[in-house]
């Protein structure tokens, strides 16, 4: 006579579920063997979100570029202010409309390039966006999450704001409502990218 498939199915689960154990028991093993490879991982991360909940403004003029935005992964901030020119790398902390439905990126650093001054004029036709009559990207109908994404309306950049964006498809920048014009005020600094 054959058992029940419940009690197969239970044998079954119990044996994954120990496999399981017995593979995380190994690793923490392995972990407590070779600490000294695992605690820089652990304390970038422990930084990291740190950063990311308590205060996310740079402190440290080496900063790292992990999103494709922008061609540059390790960039250095002058924190020393110069008047932002078109054309420049700046790094600004967010406050956009976003925030309101992504609330982890108020204040959050960006690291864009300025495309437009105070002055130029931002027109939007069929999702593309121009500065001063130049197309520089078009603007996606919906995030990755599938909320919704506004182009920005047209404007004349007033003084004392930018319009900044990244040279990737899916950089969240100026382009959207959603991030909008970036203010004198929420310009952390300059960069210099090194590579």
């Amino acid at each position: 006579m054959t058992e029940p498939v419940s009690t197969n199915a239970a044998i079954q689960a119990s044996g994954w579920w120990r496999l399981h154990v017995r593979s995380f028991a190994e690793f923490l093993r392995h972990m407590r063997r070779r600490w000294y490879l695992y605690l820089p991982v652990l304390a970038i991360w422990g930084f990291a979100y740190v950063r990311l909940f308590v205060d996310p403004t740079p402190r440290v003029p080496l900063l790292v570029n992990w999103t494709p935005s922008l061609p540059y992964h390790v960039a250095l901030m002058q924190f020393q202010q110069r008047p932002v020119r078109r054309g420049d790398l700046i790094v600004f902390a967010f406050a956009g409309e976003a925030q309101a439905h992504y609330r982890g990126l108020r204040g959050q650093p960006f690291f864009k390039r300025v495309r437009g001054v105070p002055g130029d004029v931002v027109t939007v036709s069929d999702r593309t966006v121009f500065v001063n009559g130049e197309a520089v990207g078009r603007a996606k109908t919906h995030a990755y999450d599938g909320h919704p994404l506004a182009p920005i309306a047209p404007v004349v950049i007033p003084p004392g704001h930018y319009y900044v964006q990244g040279i990737g498809l899916h950089s969240f920048d100026s382009r959207y409502a959603e991030s909008g014009l970036v203010r004198d005020g929420q310009v952390l600094g300059i960069v210099q990218p090194i590579f």
